[in-house]
């Protein structure tokens, strides 16, 4: 086995889930550090970590290290790199540069050295050099400082891990849509498993039902779509061909054998459209999600066994929750949220990333569990409730 090391940046709270997820698809891991996972393994590894990771963001080779003091120091490092072995020069390139208590005053400038390394190896072995593209580039090159160490790093992804290829421009449209990624992370969290009934109340474009369809069928998160690895010098065509191959045996296999119990409402009639559209590109059949326009107020259990709630509701820079629930805005219209689940949920267990603190008690229920994380640049909450009736008292753990 070709031994390669390599790092998948992730969302943070998140880096448990994908070291234990790494591990089941056949990675050394090495680190798990605040928002990312270190691990080792060959060129399957890196394939299929691109293919199945539901938590990480990408996944980058290293491909060169070494000690700094200053810019030039990044240009020699970038230009004793062996670029040539891993890409063309016909290729477009763009570099990115992230540091943490680096002693280096411009990031911008730093990055500039590093790319101008890599260019002029090209140019003086091969007397051409590579253009730079920042938009759509075929190959990336991350570089990551500390206070005395650079390491140099190969994206193998391409577009982040969390455009599973199922989402269009008009998703992303408002200040903090939930990535795919972190809704795979708020089940995970939640402890959500396919047997479970799962139900969205807030579901806008159906991200966290989608990913929960996907994870249910066995559908491969990047099974639809292409990554950078596959602009490389050593791209293992055959090997790519025999791992995506096994990826659609497998929901080939399951298909039919799994019995859906998930569903989605919004009082917005456009997004359930959007759920619609997006859930027939995730390639999810056409009753794996029961989806209809309902008012959270309104809103009542979709399967007759109690479940789990998930929801990622309008918060903050995202919406007003007028928009979203058709109650007053404020503190009175969560304590509105909070009798409806209490009056017709009593069972279910409800988890609702926000990034206001005070949501438990304005909803007038107390979080079993509560889990710092990121939406974007948003910091938030996952609170988790048990869900009782009023006045019914709480159940004891283990019973």
């Amino acid at each position: 086995m070709t031994a390669l090391r390599y790092f998948a940046p992730c969302p943070r709270g998140l880096e448990q889930s994908l070291a234990a997820e790494l591990t089941a698809l056949g990675a050394t891991v090495e680190a798990a550090v605040g928002g990312g996972v270190a691990f080792g393994g060959d060129h399957a590894t890196g394939y299929l970590a691109n293919l199945h990771s539901r938590f990480a963001s990408r996944v980058l080779l290293r491909v060169a290290e070494g000690s700094y003091r200053d810019d030039d120091d990044l240009y020699r490092l970038a230009n004793r790199c062996e670029w040539e072995r891993w890409f063309d020069v016909r290729r477009t390139l763009r570099v990115d540069v992230a540091a943490m208590r680096s002693p280096l005053r411009s990031l911008n400038f730093a990055t500039l050295r590093i790319k101008d390394g890599a260019v002029d190896r090209f140019r003086t072995r091969t007397g051409a050099r590579p253009s730079i593209d920042t938009e759509q580039p075929d190959v990336r090159i991350f570089g990551f400082l500390d206070e005395r160490t650079a390491v140099l790093y190969l994206d193998l992804s391409g577009e982040p891990l969390f455009k599973r290829g199922w989402r269009t421009e008009r998703d992303d449209k408002g200040e903090a849509p939930l990535k795919e990624n972190l809704a795979a992370g708020l089940l995970a969290l939640a402890g959500w498993t396919p047997e479970q009934p799962l139900y969205d109340p807030f579901c806008g474009s159906g991200t966290i039902v989608i990913e929960a369809a996907q994870q249910a069928l066995g559908i491969a998160p990047g099974l639809s779509r292409r990554f950078g690895f596959q602009n490389l010098l050593d791209f293992d065509s055959s090997l790519w061909a025999q791992l995506h191959s096994d990826a659609v045996r497998k929901v080939q296999a399951g298909a039919g054998a799994q019995q859906l119990r998930i569903a989605a409402s919004d009082i917005d009639g456009r997004a359930l459209e959007q759920v619609s559209r997006n859930a027939q590109r995730a390639g999810l059949p056409p009753d794996a999600l029961r989806v209809e326009r309902c008012n959270v107020l309104d809103a009542r259990p979709p399967f007759d066994a109690p479940g789990m709630i998930v929801t990622n509701p309008p918060y903050g820079e995202r919406l007003e929750l007028r928009a979203a629930s058709g109650a007053p805005d404020g503190p009175e219209a969560w304590n509105g949220v909070g009798r409806a689940f209490k009056e017709r949920f009593n069972g279910w267990r409800l988890w609702i990333l926000t990034s206001d603190p005070a949501l438990p008690r304005q909803l007038g229920m107390k979080a079993r569990r509560r889990t710092p994380l990121f939406n974007g640049s948003i910091e938030c909450r996952l609170f988790g409730f048990e869900i009782f009736a009023p006045g019914q008292a709480p159940r004891r753990p283990g019973t």
